[in-house]
């Protein structure tokens, strides 16, 4: 007998049997209507509730980013009297340089993913033929270059991949015959400033392999370092073409990268052997601080070639005012300073004027005679000398503040004077015609830029980011292709090279990117940046770096989570 069902039920269970819409194509047609209604309201009501979580996610990040980025500030005004003042102007808000600054970040991202794509693993891209080339010996140099400009920038993703790369692949066991200067101030330097900025220990490891395969460059009779060194067996040499001689700026340019390792690993040997360089020259040492760019090993005494500020001399005066810096302005480091401030006389001795524009430039000196010649690579002068002004009592400080402020005029017209607004190499002075291009390729140099920065720093002056700024678009607007960044082989043609060097990663885009931060970002009463750009953390020399990693995270903001010399092997 079959289950009897109440009338009731059975009236109301009918709106639930499908043959009766079957029947009723009205109703039919009115229920699909109500059922589409119904999931669309549901529909965008989490879409809007999903919108409005993620809203406020970002604000509370920007919240977060604001509040470090305030505390950090704090922190940096209060520089004691005597220190370097990175932050001497307050900074408001700036949504030009905030705009700016991320245009900057992009053209890294597409400079790294394109490394990435055809290169990786290889020390430099060729973007027009889409592979990569080992110029530094196959160390991977644009990803060691690379790591702190990542870092600063907040590109934590691609650091991770670059960290896991130099975990897993990055050795120094080969037979390779490579530069102790440039990997020196690439590599190992790339690797302690990493460590500096994550305290991640693999790279202090990695900085210390190295340095220890390049040691016995420093094994001759002064203690002045040959410049090149097989990495497997140790057997270091000059290049013949310097007969037997040592290159200046490749030899009195390690004293950062070395002391900074000594301090960090407590093993005094990498100090000793860079700093007994300096002692060595210092025996010699002129009343007017300059140094032709060759010197003998086995004497210590300059011996040949041309006095400059460009190329192959250029890093020596540099890293007299920097390890000066670096050892924190103590009277154990004071001979650093009292030796670059004899080459700040000299360098006054060389500063000539144009006709009829006087632009100040930087002659160069062969024997007893002025060359009305100056290299791009001197326009990181400026910077130098900007950065050396506060050691000055006022009145000469201003007076060399002044001319770091010239020179820097004169560089930034090397830029300005060209149809691509991309400076050549060098720059000729003739009577009656200002500045001539000599040299007319580019290959995406920074040392401008670098001027700029520090100029902006210690003075304040918006015009140095508008500068800046003019040089980044021109950048853009001829060295950028789809494939990364290419130098160009003609600055008035524009006819483009096929190298993307590691320093326009390391250096070009990391000074822009700090020319438009706050004065918080890398302040540089905490840092001192080699000549790589990478910032080295300032220890003074008796202190010590107890629990150095585990530090990182409060002293950090979140945020910041071709050839140096230039004139060989260029094409």
């Amino acid at each position: 007998m079959g289950k009897k069902v109440s009338a009731s039920t059975s009236r109301g269970g009918r709106y639930l049997q499908p043959r009766y819409y079957f029947k009723r194509p009205r109703r039919l047609a009115l229920l699909f209507l109500a059922v589409i209604s119904v999931t669309w309201f549901v529909y965008d009501r989490r879409s809007i509730t999903r919108g409005h979580q993620e809203e406020i996610l970002r604000l509370n990040e920007e919240i977060t980013l604001l509040q470090n980025t305030l505390e950090d500030m704090k922190g940096n005004m209060k520089a004691t009297d005597g220190q370097i003042q990175s932050g001497i102007h307050d900074e408001p808000y700036d949504p030009v340089s905030f705009q700016r600054r991320e245009k900057v970040k992009d053209a890294m991202l597409h400079a790294w993913t394109s490394y990435e794509k055809y290169a990786w693993g290889t020390d430099e891209l060729q973007p027009q033929t889409r592979n990569g080339v080992d110029s530094f010996g196959g160390l991977g140099a644009t990803i060691v270059d690379s790591l702190d400009t990542l870092y600063i920038m907040g590109l934590e993703d691609e650091f991770q991949r670059a960290r896991e790369w130099i975990a897993n692949s990055l050795d120094f066991n080969k037979n390779i015959e490579v530069s102790v200067f440039e990997t020196t101030i690439r590599v190992l330097g790339g690797l302690l400033s990493a460590y500096d900025l994550s305290g991640d220990i693999i790279f202090l490891e990695k900085a210390r392999e190295l340095a220890d395969k390049l040691l016995p460059a420093w094994d001759s009779p002064t203690g002045i370092p040959f410049n090149r060194i097989n990495l497997a067996y140790g057997n270091p040499h000059n290049p013949s073409w310097t007969g037997g001689n040592s290159i200046l700026a490749d030899s009195g340019s390690e004293q950062l990268e070395f002391i900074a390792l000594s301090q960090r690993t407590k093993d005094p040997k990498y100090q000793q052997k860079v700093e007994k360089v300096i002692r060595e020259i210092q025996k010699n040492f002129p009343d007017d601080g300059l140094l032709s760019v060759q010197i003998d090993p086995r004497t210590g005494v300059a011996s040949y070639g041309s006095i400059t500020f460009g190329a192959m001399g250029d890093s020596f005066y540099e890293y007299l005012l920097k390890a000066w810096i670096q050892g924190n302005k103590t009277e154990e480091v004071k001979f650093y300073r009292e030796m670059w401030e004899k080459s700040m006389k000299g360098l006054e001795s060389l500063i000539k004027r144009s006709n009829p524009s006087s632009f100040a430039y930087i002659a160069e000196k062969v024997g007893t005679s002025l060359i009305d010649k100056m290299d791009e690579l001197a326009c990181f002068a400026p910077g130098m000398v900007a950065l050396g002004s506060f050691g000055y009592n006022s009145g000469e400080a201003e007076k060399i503040l002044a001319l770091a402020e010239e020179l820097a005029w004169t560089c930034y017209n090397f830029y300005q004077s060209t149809p691509t607004k991309l400076a050549g190499e060098n720059y000729y002075f003739h009577k009656g015609k200002d500045m001539n291009v000599g040299t007319s390729w580019n290959i995406l140099r920074p040392e401008t830029i670098e001027s700029l920065f520090y100029l902006w720093r210690f003075t304040g002056n918006k015009t140095y980011r508008d500068w800046g700024w003019n040089i980044f678009q021109a950048f853009e607007k001829n060295s950028r292709i789809e494939t990364g960044y290419v130098g160009l082989r003609d600055v008035v043609s524009g006819a483009k090279d096929n190298t993307m060097q590691s320093f326009f990663l390391a250096e070009t885009l990391k000074y822009l990117y700090l020319l438009f931060s706050p004065p918080s970002v890398i302040p540089l009463d905490a840092w001192v940046l080699n000549t790589e750009a990478h910032p080295l953390r300032i220890v003074t020399r008796d202190g010590h770096l107890e629990d150095f990693s585990a530090k990182q995270e409060s002293k950090i903001p979140r945020y910041m989570l071709g050839r140096k010399e230039g004139i060989l092997n260029n094409k």
